[in-house]
């Protein structure tokens, strides 16, 4: 292996991305996403272009309300280019090495560049994805690797080992959707539904709205059957909920309503700071946004959190595999939740949910992908996709069928993107 890989040369450029309407979560709203790309050269001579879906919202809920939407944006992105600028005075043999030697130098950055000290580790970890994908490429290209497989380093592998033929997918049903397109979803074969919870307001407020809406979505399709067998639940609350009390509230209403016995999972309950012990909960709870090391999920692991959710889109895919390592070692199930990202990126994540343990209760991996019903340019965005077209692209009744060419392409991660490319033309 090649060591000491020296960045010479490094490019930014970002696209804007409509949604089809505004997407609620974590008490708040989205209109639009970034889609930022960064461009990485080695003195070598090799090149690598990385994506990411930045989400504001979903690093720092309290900056992305204190600015307009796009400010928030901006200064995401400008952080972006303040790692890239770093980048050439970091020899790194690994993406995992560059992202310990970078991270803190881009901390210390991100007060000044966002205005706001003590940022969320979890907006400067996004501002990072594009940067870390595009070294994993560039490791690849330095080191001659030609997959996913290869590509992973020795000490990640065993975590990574897995060969699922299947992926379910998580229908995500945000605060404001239909339900009739939640009945639509299931009778298309989506067999996880994945129920926004942490409605805005109150607390009481928002256990209202949440146990309303549980109730209406159980309702419409608590009958209905799909290939995979009955409908399945999943919560999130992107850690709105500021009380044990207030979610066993929840899960008694869930109780009353007959829809406990479906809920496969409840995704960050609570808010960050909470840290009473939750084994007494009576259902499998998964720690998300919570989680920015190994140390991080060693804690909410000793809490009685018994899933931990990776984001490779989100945080990064070097962080992402460490906390899979961890989660391997002490046989801890994961799956993988999306940031509503670009096609190209689902195929990322789709890569680390292909080799984790199948999740358990359905016997496959879980992954959670839902730009197709967010983005208003979805079907324009899929052709810059590499492999567009490509079975394994496109879920089929709720599950991506993964086959030897998935795996032999490694979903495509490795093609040109010339659709992105382009945006360096002039730089």
């Amino acid at each position: 292996m090649l060591s000491g890989i020296q960045v010479q040369h490094t490019a930014a450029a970002a696209e804007r991305e409509p949604l089809i309407r505004p997407f609620g979560f974590k008490g708040n709203y989205l209109t639009e996403l970034w889609q930022a790309v960064s461009r990485i050269t080695s003195s070598n001579g090799h090149s690598a272009t990385g994506l990411a879906t930045q989400s504001v919202l979903y690093g720092d809920a309290d900056l992305f309300a204190a600015h307009s939407e796009e400010t928030g944006n901006e200064r995401m992105f400008a952080l972006t280019k303040e790692a890239l600028s770093l980048l050439p005075g970091i020899p790194f043999n690994t993406p995992p090495d560059l992202l310990e030697k970078l991270l803190p130098q881009v901390i210390a950055a991100a007060g000044k560049i966002t205005g706001k000290p003590g940022v969320h580790i979890n907006f400067i970890l996004n501002s990072l994805v594009s940067v870390d994908n595009a070294a994993w490429l560039l490791y690849a290209r330095e080191n001659n690797f030609r997959s996913f497989d290869e590509m992973v380093p020795a000490e990640y592998r065993q975590a990574l080992s897995h060969r699922n033929s299947q992926i379910a997918v998580m229908f995500q049903v945000s605060y404001n959707m239909p339900v009739q397109d939640v009945v639509n979803a299931v009778k298309a074969g989506y067999f996880v539904i994945k129920i926004k919870t942490g409605y805005p307001g109150t607390q009481e407020e928002m256990l209202a709205f949440d146990s309303a809406r549980l109730a209406e979505i159980h309702e419409a399709v608590k009958d209905l059957h799909t290939p995979h067998g009955p409908v399945r639940y999943t919560m999130d609350a992107n850690g709105r909920y500021e009380a044990k009390d207030t979610l066993l509230r929840y899960l008694g209403h869930a109780q009353r309503i007959g829809a406990f016995d479906r809920i496969l999972l409840y995704e960050e309950p609570f808010r960050e700071e909470i840290r009473e012990p939750v084994h007494d909960i009576g259902l499998r709870l998964a720690v998300d946004e919570s989680v920015h090391s190994e140390a991080d999920a060693l804690q909410r692991l000793e809490q009685g959190y018994t899933a931990l959710v990776l984001k490779g889109i989100a945080k990064t895919l070097s962080l992402s595999m460490r906390i899979a390592r961890l989660a391997a070692e002490r046989n801890v199930p994961c799956l993988c939740s999306d940031l509503t990202v670009n096609p190209v990126l689902v195929d990322w994540h789709k890569n680390l949910a292909a080799r984790l343990s199948p999740f358990p209760g359905i016997g496959m991996g879980l992954m959670e992908t839902n730009g197709d019903m967010n983005y208003t340019r979805w079907n324009t965005m899929k052709q810059y996709h590499p492999a567009a077209g490509s079975s394994w692209t496109e879920a089929e009744h709720g599950v991506f069928q993964l086959d030897r060419v998935f795996y032999e392409r490694s979903g495509g991660i490795f093609d040109p993107l010339p659709h992105y490319d382009a945006l360096f033309k002039h730089s």
